[in-house]
């Protein structure tokens, strides 16, 4: 077995975090896809690494590492001098692991809802009301979510908080780069800040609600630039946006595009 074995999935945003950063390390890894819908998440063998039955689990030697914030800052342990991501003065380091609590606190939650009505919802309401149930009950950690979501998708009501939450990540973020002075949250050098918001605004640039930051001129500039970085690629090997898994979200985009011409 590799010294490294990542178990994620390729649309995963707290995937793609621990992805961009083991890529950003150099960090060779074996990879293993799990299929989402399919339930390999649930399965015995994998609860046994992560009973949480969420993605990712990070293996190291044989030792599982669950929760994408927590590998983030456990592959700066392990590899402290390689593209060194977290800060070195204490006071920086809790003003990081703020940034870090409140994008899993704000943000995060909230890009799941428009991913769900917009992406995940025609699977749902392919099931019987029986198997939904079943699958509901078989999630650990997102049973209340899918129970709130139904197979008729989250209300508009829960659409518009989620897209204020959204609204306030993006404005923190630009309150952290005008703070920095610098290209990334930190200043001058990537932090993990950046990887922990990446996978949001990337997700939601690919579901059609970059429009929130059309006013915050400074997000769209980081964003540009981070992906240019080159493990930015590696991360989002293709399959990794909705919009190449799903095409009737591809096919809204260049709608949105039409009207807008």
């Amino acid at each position: 077995m590799a010294e490294f074995v990542l178990y994620n999935a390729p649309q995963s945003t707290c995937s793609q975090r621990v992805r961009y950063a083991l890529h950003a390390k150099g960090t060779a890894f074996e990879e293993h896809k799990l299929d989402l819908f399919a339930g390999d998440q649930l399965k015995p063998e994998y609860l046994a690494l992560n009973p949480n039955g969420v993605v990712p689990a990070l293996v190291h030697d044989g030792v599982p590492v669950i929760d994408s914030a927590v590998i983030l800052e456990y592959l700066e342990d392990v590899f402290p001098d390689v593209a060194p991501m977290r800060p070195e003065d204490p006071k920086d380091v809790a003003r990081l692991r703020a940034m870090m609590r409140f994008v899993d606190e704000v943000p995060t939650p909230a890009v799941r809802v428009p991913s769900y009505n917009l992406a995940f919802l025609p699977h749902f309401q392919s099931m019987s009301e029986e198997a939904f149930q079943a699958l509901c009950d078989s999630k650990p950690l997102r049973r209340e979510f899918l129970m709130r979501m139904g197979r008729t998708g989250f209300p508009q009501k829960d659409m518009d908080e989620a897209l204020g939450r959204l609204r306030r990540g993006v404005e923190r973020l630009a309150r952290w780069l005008e703070e920095s002075g610098g290209a990334w949250a930190m200043g001058d050098r990537f932090s993990l800040a950046d990887i922990a918001i990446m996978p949001v605004i990337v997700r939601m640039d690919d579901i059609n609600l970059g429009s929130v930051w059309d006013d915050v001129p400074a997000v769209s500039a980081w964003l540009d630039r981070i992906r240019s970085t080159d493990p930015f690629g590696k991360t989002y090997y293709h399959g990794s946006l909705l919009t190449e898994k799903y095409p009737h979200l591809a096919e809204l985009a260049r709608s949105k595009a039409k009207r807008s011409a």
